[in-house]
């Protein structure tokens, strides 16, 4: 099994920044891609970046050169830092980790945090 929590949301200035964090811990699997994605009410989820264990990143159109991803994965944590942030970047924001089990039939599994939300304000 693996449980995620991010953290780091919060109100924020149009223009400002924040920086996201989530923890992933994993109990007999492996993790390797981790990614960012984000949900406005009413509106459909939105994927925004990944990161593979080796570091090869991956960006939607609409966050490119304004979001980074990164990650510690001694620490199996995962981050993204926002920056020249606009009010339609306001969505409750999940992280996600695609792991393997360590154990036969070696299951491949998609988990997700339960959100952390992000106000961007005008």
């Amino acid at each position: 099994q693996v449980q995620l929590v991010e953290s780091g949301g919060g109100l924020v200035q149009a223009g400002g920044s924040l920086r996201l964090s989530c923890a992933a811990s994993a109990t007999r699997f492996t993790i390797n891609s981790m990614g960012w994605y984000r949900q406005a009410p009413g509106k459909q989820r939105e994927f925004l970046a990944t990161i593979t264990s080796g570091g090869s990143t991956n960006y939607a159109n609409s966050v490119k050169g304004r979001f980074a991803i990164s990650r510690d994965n001694a620490k199996n944590t995962v981050f993204l830092q926002m920056n020249r942030l606009k009010p339609e970047d306001t969505a409750s924001y999940y992280c996600n980790a695609e792991s393997q089990a360590t154990f036969y039939p070696y299951t491949r599994v998609t988990d997700w945090g339960q959100g952390t939300q992000v106000t961007v304000s005008s």
